[in-house]
C-alpha cells in the first residue's frame, strides 16, 4: 500500500489517483514483489538478460519471471493475453504499433531516467500524441554484410576498407569471383525480410517513408532500380531465389547458407555476430555496407514496454529503467554484441570483448546511415509495408509481376499503412 500511495504522490497531475486504482487503465495495483517479463531471444542476449535480471532481483527484492516465447508467436500470444485481461507486466517487442492503445506511459513513473535518453530517430515511434513515453528502445540493430574471409583469400579477392565501402556492382563482382573460385552455390544471400530489402532501398537513395515518417517517401525511379537489381541477382543465381519463393511472406534467415559455406557474402545484421562467433567453422568478418547513391545500413531494434493492464506499473517502470540504464545497456551490448540505443553510449562508443572489429564496422555504418532510414524503420507503418514488399518481391521472382508493378504495389501498401496508423 505504501508503494501505491507513493506512486500517487509522484503523479501529482493525476487527480483521480487513489489507493487501489491507477491512472494507466484502472487496474488495481499490488505490491507482491514479482514481475512477469514476456521475452523473445535472438540467442546471445538471453544469458546477458538473465544476468541483468539476477542483479536486479538482488538490488530490488523483486522476482522477475522471464517468460520466453518464440518470436513468430510473440504478437499472437500477447494479443491473446491482452484480450484475456492477463497482460504481462513488461514485454520485449519489435513492433509496438498493434499495442499502442494498451501501452503504459512510462513517463508517469520514470520520466527523469528515461525521457530523452535514447536515439532521437525513435521519438516519433515511441511517443504518444501527448508526449507519453510508450516504449523504450532497448537495443539498436544495423543491417550489413558478413563475408567468408577464407573463401575471399582463396580467390585472391581483397575485402573493402571500412572507410571505403564497395559500390553495389563492386560487391557483386567480388562475390561472383569468390563464388567461382570456391564453387559455392551462391555469391550473395539475403534474409527474406522487407527490413533487409530496405537496406538496398536506402543505399539507392530512397525509403518507404519521408524524413518525418508521416508520408510515403518512395522515389519511383530509385525504388524500381533497386527492385530490378534484386530481381536480376535472383534470376541469374547470384542470390538464392528459392529461399524467397519458399518462404512466401514469412521471415526466413539465410544464415544456414552462410554457415554451410554456400555463399561468400551474407546480408543480415549485427545480431548474427555472437552466433557466428560460436557456430562458424571458418574465418569470417563483417564488411561495410555497399554504397550506391548513399552508404550505410538500415536500423532496427527492440523495445521494452509495460501495459495499462499491469497490476505492477511502478515496478514495471522501475525494471525498464534499470534494464536501460547506461550501465545495463553497456553490459548487454558487450555480452550479446548488441548496439546501444542510449545517446551517451552511442557518443562514447562501446569496447566489445568479443569480435570488437566486426562491431566497430556496424557502428561505423550507424553514422553513415541516412536519417530517413531511421524515420522509415521507426514509422508505425513500417511493418505492414515491409510485409507487402516481401509479397511483391516474391511475385517479381515468380515472374507474375514486373518490377514496375511491384513498385506501385509497394507504394500503395505504404499509403494504406500510413492511413491505417492515423
Amino acid at each position: 500500500m505504501r508503494r501505491i500511495l507513493a506512486s500517487c504522490i509522484a503523479m501529482v497531475t493525476l487527480a483521480a489517483c487513489a489507493p487501489g486504482t491507477t491512472s494507466g487503465g484502472g487496474s488495481e495495483q499490488v505490491d507482491d514483489k514479482t514481475l512477469t517479463y514476456l521475452y523473445f531471444t535472438d540467442g546471445p542476449d538471453e544469458q546477458a538478460t538473465r544476468s541483468l535480471i539476477a542483479d536486479y532481483e538482488k538490488k530490488s527484492g523483486v522476482k522477475v519471471d522471464l517468460q520466453i516465447v518464440p518470436f513468430d508467436n510473440l504478437e499472437q500470444r500477447l494479443q491473446a493475453r491482452l484480450s484475456g485481461g492477463n497482460a504481462p507486466d513488461v514485454a520485449r517487442l519489435t513492433n509496438i504499433s498493434p499495442f499502442r492503445s494498451d501501452l503504459l506511459d512510462l513517463n508517469q513513473f520514470q520520466k527523469a531516467a528515461l525521457d530523452g535518453q535514447f536515439i532521437d530517430g525513435a521519438n516519433a515511434y515511441v511517443k504518444g500524441a501527448n508526449g507519453e513515453l510508450l516504449a523504450v528502445p532497448s537495443d539498436l540493430t544495423m543491417n550489413g554484410p558478413m563475408v567468408n574471409v577464407d573463401q575471399f583469400k582463396k580467390a585472391g579477392v581483397s575485402l573493402p576498407d571500412v572507410t571505403k565501402p564497395w559500390k553495389w556492382e563492386e560487391m557483386v563482382a567480388a562475390a561472383q569471383k569468390v563464388q567461382k573460385a570456391n564453387k559455392t552455390q551462391y555469391a550473395i544471400a539475403m534474409d527474406v525480410s522487407g527490413h533487409r530489402f530496405s537496406t538496398m532501398l536506402s543505399q539507392f537513395g530512397t525509403a518507404f517513408f519521408s524524413a518525418d515518417g508521416t508520408s510515403v517517401g518512395l522515389d519511383t525511379q530509385k525504388t524500381t532500380a533497386a527492385v530490378k537489381l534484386f530481381a536480376d541477382l535472383n534470376a541469374s543465381g547470384v542470390m538464392p531465389a528459392d529461399l524467397w519463393l519458399q518462404a512466401g511472406s514469412k521471415y526466413k534467415a539465410a544464415n544456414e547458407i552462410f554457415l554451410a559455406q554456400q555463399t561468400p557474402v551474407y546480408i543480415s545484421g549485427n545480431w548474427q555476430v555472437s552466433a557466428f562467433a560460436k557456430d562458424a567453422t571458418f574465418t569470417w568478418a563483417a564488411a561495410p555496407n555497399p554504397c550506391q547513391e548513399t552508404c550505410g545500413g538500415f536500423p532496427g531494434g527492440k523495445f521494452m514496454v509495460s501495459f495499462k493492464q499491469s497490476k505492477r506499473q511502478q515496478a514495471a517502470a522501475d525494471f525498464i529503467a534499470f534494464m536501460n540504464s547506461k550501465e545495463s545497456q553497456e553490459r548487454l551490448a558487450k555480452e550479446a554484441n548488441f548496439l546501444p540505443t542510449r545517446k551517451d553510449l552511442i557518443s562514447s562508443g562501446v569496447d566489445y570483448p568479443q569480435r570488437d572489429a566486426d562491431m566497430k564496422v556496424f557502428l561505423a555504418d550507424v553514422s553513415r546511415t541516412p536519417p530517413q532510414a531511421f524515420a522509415s524503420s521507426y514509422s508505425p507503418a513500417f511493418a505492414a509495408t515491409a510485409k507487402a514488399t516481401v509479397d511483391a518481391l516474391g511475385k517479381v521472382l515468380a515472374k507474375s509481376q514486373t518490377p514496375e508493378q511491384a513498385v506501385e504495389t509497394i507504394k500503395a501498401a505504404a499509403e494504406k499503412a500510413i492511413k491505417d496508423t492515423k
